[in-house]
C-alpha cells in the first residue's frame, strides 16, 4: 500500500509513475487491491491531475482500466473537442457505460415519481359517469359505508384525468462552465429518461456564451453529452431568452435553470428574463448543482436577487431530483417542500 500511494503522491522518487503507460497500468491495478471504490475514485483523480488526463487519452488501454465513474466522464468530455482519434471511441464506450450506470439507478424512481404526479395533477374531480375512477372513488369514500345499506355513498368522486400527449412541458438550460461538468453528465442521463415519457414535452438547451439546442439528441444520452462543450464563459439571460422562445403553454412550463449562477453577460438582464418567465406562469427552478457533491462556488449576489423573486436557489442530489420534479408538477410550494426535505437553501 506505501509503494502504490508513493508512487503518485513521492513520484520523484524512483519507482513514481513517470510517463510510462506499463507502469501506470499495473498502479492501476494495485490500488484496485488495497481500496474501496470511493477511496479509488479520490487517489485516480489526483493521478489524472497530477499526470495530465490528456497523457492517458494517447493510451486507450490506461483509460479501459479506470474506475468508472461521473467525474471521469465530465473529465472526458471536457476534452472531447481535442481528443486524439485512436482514443474518441474508447472514451465514447467509458462515457456510455456511465450514462448507462446512472439510467438505472435513476430511472425507476423518476418514471414512478413523474407519473405519479402527473396523475394527480390532472385528476379529474368533476367527473360525468362514464369519466368515473370506481376503484379510487370507493378507497376514497370507505368510512360513508352505510352498514344498514350495505352499500357506500360516496361523498367525493374521482374521475380519470384528462387523456393526451405531452401534460407539462420542461426546458433544461445547462450551464456548460467546468464547474458544472458533473451535473451536467446527471442532468444529460435525467433529461433522456423524461423525453422517453410520452406525457413530457422535454427540452434540453447548454450555453456558455452561445445557445445550442440539444433537444433533437435527447434519444441517445451518449450524443447529447457529446455535443456539450464544457468550459468557456457563460450568458445566461441569452439561454433565458431562448428558452422564453420554446414556453407555449405557461401554465403547464417547468423552467430548471441549471447553473452556479456566475453571469458573463447582465445580471439584471438575466433576472428580467426570470421575472418575465414567473409573470407569464411559468414555474422556475434555479438549480446550483445536479450532483452527490453539493453546490459549488455561485455567485451569492445572484442567488439573493432571486430571493427577491420568491426563487430558491438550491443544490439536488440526482436521487432527490424526482421527487422536485414531481412536487413541481403539482406546483407544491418549492420552498416549503425544500423544507421537508431537509435541502439546504441558498438564498
Amino acid at each position: 500500500m506505501d509503494r502504490v500511494l508513493t508512487a503518485l503522491y513521492d513520484s520523484d522518487r524512483e519507482g513514481g509513475l513517470g510517463s510510462s503507460s506499463p507502469n501506470v497500468n499495473r498502479w492501476l491495478g494495485d490500488i484496485r487491491k488495497y481500496f474501496p471504490s470511493p477511496v479509488i475514485q479520490v487517489i485516480q483523480k489526483d493521478a489524472l491531475d497530477r499526470l495530465g488526463l490528456e497523457k492517458l487519452l494517447l493510451e486507450p488501454e490506461l483509460l479501459a482500466a479506470l474506475e468508472i465513474d461521473v467525474h471521469l466522464a465530465a473529465a472526458l468530455l471536457s476534452l472531447n473537442k481535442v481528443l486524439p482519434d485512436e482514443s474518441r471511441e474508447t472514451a465514447r464506450v467509458i462515457v456510455r457505460r456511465v450514462c448507462r450506470q446512472l439510467e438505472e439507478r435513476l430511472r425507476p424512481n423518476l418514471v414512478t415519481a413523474i407519473s405519479g404526479a402527473l396523475n394527480r395533477a390532472v385528476r379529474n374531480r368533476r367527473p360525468r359517469l362514464k369519466e368515473i375512477d370506481w376503484p379510487h372513488t370507493i378507497l376514497r369514500n370507505l368510512k360513508h359505508y352505510q352498514p344498514e345499506l350495505g352499500t357506500i355513498i360516496p361523498e367525493h368522486l374521482v374521475g380519470y384525468g384528462r387523456k393526451g400527449p405531452q401534460l407539462k412541458h420542461i426546458i433544461l438550460l445547462m450551464d456548460q462552465s467546468g464547474s458544472m461538468a458533473s451535473s451536467v453528465v446527471h442532468a444529460g442521463v435525467i433529461a433522456c429518461i423524461l423525453a422517453s415519457l410520452r406525457t413530457l414535452q422535454t427540452r434540453v438547451v447548454a450555453f456558455d456564451t452561445s445557445v445550442v439546442d440539444l433537444s433533437d439528441q435527447l434519444n441517445d444520452p451518449v450524443d447529447l453529452l457529446f455535443g456539450v462543450q464544457l468550459g468557456g464563459g457563460t450568458d445566461i439571460q441569452q439561454a433565458l431568452a431562448y428558452g422564453r422562445q420554446l414556453v407555449t403553454r405557461p401554465q403547464d412550463t417547468i423552467v430548471v435553470l441549471l447553473s452556479d449562477l456566475f453571469e458573463g453577460g447582465r445580471p439584471e438582464s438575466m433576472l428580467q428574463h426570470i421575472a418575465q418567465l414567473l409573470q407569464i406562469g411559468c414555474q422556475f427552478i434555479a438549480l446550483l448543482a445536479l450532483n452527490d457533491d453539493g453546490a459549488p462556488a455561485f455567485n451569492k449576489e445572484v442567488a439573493q436577487e432571486l430571493a427577491r423573486l420568491d426563487v430558491p436557489a438550491f443544490a439536488c442530489t440526482p436521487e432527490l431530483f424526482p421527487d422536485l420534479m414531481a412536487a413541481a408538477i403539482q406546483k407544491k410550494d418549492i420552498r416549503r417542500w425544500l423544507g421537508e426535505q431537509r435541502v439546504e437553501v441558498k438564498n
